[in-house]
């Protein structure tokens, strides 16, 4: 009989994953927006599920790409930081 996995609870220090809901999901798009009375960051998923942050205004976001394969940063790519207009 093989082995039962056992889960390990998250070390201490650690939060709970606060959207594990959405772990696994397949991404449609990502959307932006930056204009005055709207700033808001929007994943839209192939399963037409959507996941979406309000942000408050005045903050500079400056998104990059990076691969961990290796367990070290290697950046892919960087954007120009996003403003709020």
């Amino acid at each position: 009989m093989a082995a039962s996995k056992r889960i390990k609870p998250p070390r201490k220090g650690r939060k709970k994953d606060p959207f594990a809901v959405v772990r696994g999901k397949v991404v449609e798009r990502i959307e932006v927006s930056t204009m005055d009375d709207d700033c808001s960051i929007g994943i839209m998923f192939k399963d037409r599920t959507y996941l979406g942050f309000d942000v408050e205004p005045f903050l500079r976001i400056t998104p990059d790409f990076s691969d961990w394969k290796t367990h070290n940063y290697k950046p892919l790519k960087r954007w120009k930081p996003l403003r709020t207009e």
